[in-house]
């Protein structure tokens, strides 16, 4: 990650804006985390368990919330989810790179995989389980 919020923002005219978005966040968390000494501290293990935690955070902020509260938050709310989701997006994004896993390509792999569990034809408004179809 930058050293400062002012490095997070790319400016179009330099040339790590050609960079692709996610190797360009890899490529600054690895630097937060390497300014700081902290991949002592960020084995995947670690990673899961900081996912898993803010994944709940996230979870926190809806959870006394009807569904249809859940879907129009307050400002503070949406904040509050940005963040979290952010945290999440991060964490998934470290330990992907520190096991040296392509994100894309594995997000592809298994959209390939769940469109042949559930075909369109048989799961079509259904929520049944791709072996109960």
């Amino acid at each position: 990650m930058p050293s400062s919020a002012s490095d997070y923002h790319q400016h179009p005219d330099t040339e790590s804006a050609v960079i692709d978005p996610i190797q360009r966040l890899q490529a600054a968390q690895r630097q937060f985390a390497a300014d700081r000494d902290w991949d002592q501290f960020h084995s995947p293990k670690n990673l899961a368990t900081a996912l898993s935690v803010e994944a709940a955070e996230l979870l926190e902020v809806f959870q006394w919330l009807t569904e249809e509260q859940s879907a129009s938050l307050t400002a503070k709310q949406e904040s509050a989810v940005k963040d979290e989701l952010a945290d999440v997006f991060l964490y998934l994004l470290r330990i992907a790179d520190r096991l040296g896993i392509d994100l894309v390509a594995a997000t592809d792999a298994k959209l390939a995989r769940n469109a042949e569990k559930y075909p369109v034809n048989r799961a079509r408004g259904s929520i049944a389980k791709y072996t109960d179809l």
